[in-house]
């Protein structure tokens, strides 16, 4: 490496070493392209999703799974006695599947040529970027920059993060010791998977939302399945309701809110504020380039993924939403073609997204409420698990399969499922979507049995009319 001011050189920069970047370099190697990445975190490649993001939430949600099942086994025939949660030990566990799966994108990295560097990049002109914290190199040179750099918490101006007591979604995912009592700002997918982890660990759960229902996103047909679930858990649930300030009282934070007009106090060890994510643009300094911002914050890109400046890229979180990592990778491989010389353009004809809830919520394409809101006249098919052989046989009846086709001709425009693994199961949905199916593919598409989607099968064959496991009434 050149130290100190002498810039090196590289065909293409990618600043960024998360699901998007990483994903974009080796592709951008594998066509041949020189390709150097530069990644701010000290602990390495795989950004928010695999650090603090998707990947330790995930696990950490599956052990409070399992830690809250075996209160109800002796349902079943099984009798377990004296659970104990150690979260230190807990910590220790999923700090080592997060390593291993960071060793493996750096390994990846390394085995297809791309040359990785640690620091901050901002740029300099559309053809330098300058790296800050690193001792051996400088700045970079080079022909094309994909920006990858992600997202970052939104605060409330009245309860900024201090880290302890005031927390983004980073430092819940950190904690060795669970909070007594905890309140969580926000009720989208964030905190309610945050939330309901917690509350199956031990804490008092107090969730506070801005809007007249939780998960404001999602079909209110489907958040008030996981509402229900929450208020099993002992959940507390403030609709309508807007926290102002806060203050400590006895050692607790004492939050004082608007709810319908009316101050209300709420009392918690800790504040998990999730409100939502921004991209990660400030420390760029794309005003050295001719890239520009939206009226949103995010990167201004074309169906290339290219910004305003022909020479400079962007993926993932800064391009728009949604903010998905999967939707990252794709971002990723496309720039990486384009660069490359390929007439590639971003046109999936559907992104699916997950909440790992409980039970777990799963959709893609276009929903029922969409479609009315679009005037597009619609076929509808919905099946519940509780009349499915396999959703009985683990214990988990609750929700529904629902698939959304167009009137005329039949074909797939949505699914969405909230129930037992629905993470999995929308993936074939997906592919439907894609491939232009139509409801007789997925109704005469023989589904094992008994499995879980086999739902999809039965959803389909409610929206033709030709159910059999499942009676509803012709129209």
């Amino acid at each position: 490496m050149v130290v100190g001011e002498v810039a090196v050189e590289t065909q293409v920069v990618v600043i960024g070493g998360g699901p998007g970047g990483y994903v974009c370099a080796i592709r951008l190697a594998q066509l041949g392209k020189q390709v150097m990445l530069v990644e701010k975190d000290p602990l390495g490649m795989g950004g928010i999703c695999l650090n603090h993001g998707c990947i330790p939430s995930k696990a950490l949600i599956h052990v409070s799974s399992l830690a809250d099942s075996s209160k109800h086994m002796a349902d079943i025939g099984i009798s377990v006695e004296n659970i104990h949660v150690d979260m230190k030990k807990m910590q220790l566990w999923k700090t080592g599947v997060v390593t291993n799966l960071r060793k493996g994108v750096e390994n990846l990295c390394k085995q297809n040529g791309v040359e990785v560097v640690f620091g901050e990049a901002h740029f300099e002109s559309n053809r330098r970027i300058g790296i800050a914290g690193n001792h051996d190199v400088a700045a970079i040179e080079f022909q094309q920059a994909v920006v990858a750099t992600g997202s970052v918490p939104i605060e409330i101006p009245s309860l900024k993060f201090n880290g302890n007591t005031i927390i983004s979604s980073t430092e819940a995912l950190q904690l060795d010791v669970i909070p007594k009592d905890l309140l969580v700002i926000g009720t989208g997918y964030n905190g309610i998977e945050m939330g309901t982890m917690l509350a199956k660990l031990g804490s008092k759960v107090k969730m506070l939302e801005k809007g007249p229902k939780i998960l404001p996103g999602v079909e209110a047909e489907v958040s008030s399945i996981v509402e229900r679930r929450l208020k099993e858990l002992g959940v507390e649930i403030y609709l309508n309701c807007m926290a102002e300030s806060y203050g400590e009282q006895n050692g607790k934070l004492s939050i004082k809110a608007i709810q319908e007009g009316k101050q209300i106090e709420l009392i918690a060890d800790k504040v998990l504020v999730v409100i939502g994510r921004k991209p990660n643009v400030e420390s760029l300094r794309l005003m050295n380039t001719k890239a520009a911002l939206d009226e949103k914050g995010f990167i201004k890109v074309n169906e290339k993924m290219q910004s305003l400046d022909p020479r400079i890229y962007a993926i993932g979180d800064v391009a728009g939403n949604p903010m998905l990592a999967h939707k990252a990778f794709m971002e990723g491989k496309l720039a990486a073609q384009v660069i490359s010389g390929d007439e590639s353009a971003f046109h999936s004809r559907a992104v699916p997204a997950v909440i790992f809830s409980d039970p777990e919520i799963a959709y893609v394409g276009l929903m029922e409420k969409e479609a009315l809101e679009k005037g597009v006249k619609v076929k509808v098919g919905k099946f519940p698990f509780r009349a499915l052989g396999r959703a009985a046989t683990m214990e988990s009846p609750i929700g529904f399969v629902k698939v959304v086709a167009d009137f005329d001709s039949d074909v797939l425009l949505g699914v969405e499922v909230v129930g037992p693994n629905a993470s999995d199961l929308i993936s074939e949905a997906s592919l439907a979507i894609e491939m232009g199916a139509r409801l007789e593919d997925l109704a005469l598409t023989i589904h094992p049995h008994p499995t879980l989607p086999e739902g999809l099968m039965e959803a389909a064959e409610v929206a033709m009319g030709k159910a059999i496991h499942f009676y509803s009434k012709k129209s």
